[in-house]
């Protein structure tokens, strides 16, 4: 066993009690600058290690891990054959979904991580993923209907991570279109959302959800740590990751019914709101000149209704689809 999973699992031994590295020195059998080398590197992954002055160094009590059975006893009982994939660090969770899809898997897979290397949200951004204190899940599944329906499943993807997220949080959750979670007008949730479709037919051969959602408190990048949401508090991901799940189903299989879509409509951050619109092309350059518009509303396979609001198309009504646009609000922060 490597000296930092040694050094971690001494303070995984301890959780939320300090321990000093002269202690850890010598019950290891290591120099105290190994002990300071190992911390450091658990930092840098994401590990959520306090220290102090005279206090040593001790690893935050709220760390749970994630355990494939803890999850399965909280499905629903009509999911029992739902299969969860768990593990430590992926490059992304999403990633390793479509690769199992291309092997000829079963459907409905969960595949969850600890921690994710190359974690992304929509546009190729990067998503910031760091250890034992988020939830990573992307859910393999096969549904019956085809590309045209796209954005609903993605709004029903949003609607699915709210309801699960409420059951931990009391704060303010809202919906950006269209599929990004946040709470007390700070990010906690991105949802990347990935399809593969037969060409001929357009139907949707498989789809992966993928859902990021940040759990507890942690060290992030420079000027990223104001302006993200985190759950707290004392709760187990384990049990959000099978509400995820739970939810999720719940909306899939009746998702044609679109009876969620007036939650959606209720949760939304942009009705009504003065937003900015980024078309692909502009969505790689901040200095792309954004198209001024109203956001009227959601329409029933969930795009969003605007209203231009300048030449030469002013008072334009257009409807937006996923994956075409980005958008900033301007009333909220983003």
């Amino acid at each position: 066993m490597a000296t930092k999973e040694r050094v971690f699992k001494a303070l995984k031994e301890n959780k939320g009690k300090a321990v000093s590295g002269e202690s850890l020195a010598r019950s290891l059998d290591i120099s105290r600058t190994a002990v300071w080398k190992a911390i450091k590197s658990l930092r840098n992954e994401g590990y959520p290690i306090e220290a102090g002055t005279n206090k040593g160094y001790m690893l935050a009590a709220h760390l749970d891990y994630l355990s494939e059975d803890s999850i399965i006893a909280g499905l629903d009982e009509d999911l029992s054959d739902f299969s969860i994939h768990l593990y430590e660090t992926l490059e992304s969770t999403n990633k390793t979904a479509k690769e199992m899809a291309f092997k000829d898997v079963d459907y409905n897979i969960a595949v969850i991580a600890d921690h994710q290397t190359k974690g992304r949200g929509r546009l190729g951004r990067d998503f910031f993923s760091p250890k034992g204190s988020g939830l990573y899940i992307s859910l393999l599944l096969k549904p019956s209907f085809d590309m045209s329906k796209s954005v609903l499943i993605t709004t029903a993807a949003a609607v699915a991570a709210v309801r699960a997220i409420k059951k931990f949080s009391d704060g303010d959750l809202k919906i950006k279109w269209v599929n990004d979670i946040y709470m007390d007008d700070k990010k906690i949730c991105g949802i990347l959302t990935e399809a593969v479709t037969d060409f001929e037919t357009g139907q949707i051969q498989h789809i992966v959800l993928g859902f990021g959602i940040n759990c507890f408190e942690a060290e992030y990048p420079e000027g990223l740590s104001e302006k993200i949401s985190f759950i707290g508090g004392n709760f187990s991901r384990n049990i959000l990751a099978a509400d995820i799940i739970n939810e999720t189903m719940k909306i899939f299989k009746n998702i044609e019914n679109r009876k969620f879509l007036e939650e959606y409509k209720k949760l939304s951050m942009v009705i009504d709101e003065e937003i900015d619109v980024y078309k692909p092309a502009a969505c790689a350059s901040r200095a792309a000149v954004p198209i001024k518009a109203i956001a009227l509303g959601i329409d029933s396979d969930g795009g969003l209704i605007i209203r231009h609001e300048e030449d030469p198309f002013k008072g334009h009504i257009e409807t937006l689809n996923s994956g075409e646009i980005s958008i900033r609000v301007k009333k909220h922060k983003t």
